[in-house]
């Protein structure tokens, strides 16, 4: 894995204290093990900032607003690098974390089942 450097992670801080609504509303459902594994918010991996990402199944979760509209390209690489290190991304919209919360957790359960040894 590539190191991270220091301002990838004074920049993790940073956005761990400045969170969405849509990262909010989901952080309050997956933290504390709430779904049978650990994540942890604004996780920093090599010179990328996962939203929210557990060790024990090696699953990224990116929420996307409207600047991810315009930077699908660099979106679609940062995806490639990260499963190139085998881990799973799932990525949602904010407008559906926020208007169908049910539906997230439920497609973000079935790829722990899938994951877990």
């Amino acid at each position: 894995m590539h190191k991270t450097t220091k301002t990838t992670i004074n920049n993790a801080r940073q956005l761990r204290k400045r969170m969405t609504d849509a990262e909010l509303l989901l952080w309050s459902k997956i933290r504390h093990e709430q779904l049978g594994i650990k994540f942890r918010k604004q996780v920093p991996i090599s010179h990328y900032i996962i939203d929210f990402y557990s060790y024990d199944c090696n699953l990224a979760i990116e929420l996307d607003g409207s600047q991810h509209i315009d930077n699908h390209d660099y979106d679609a690489i940062r995806t490639e690098y990260l499963e190139s290190l085998d881990i799973k991304v799932l990525r949602f919209w904010n407008h559906k974390v926020l208007t169908n919360i049910d539906a997230v957790l439920s497609t973000i359960q079935q790829n722990i089942g899938q994951r877990l040894p």
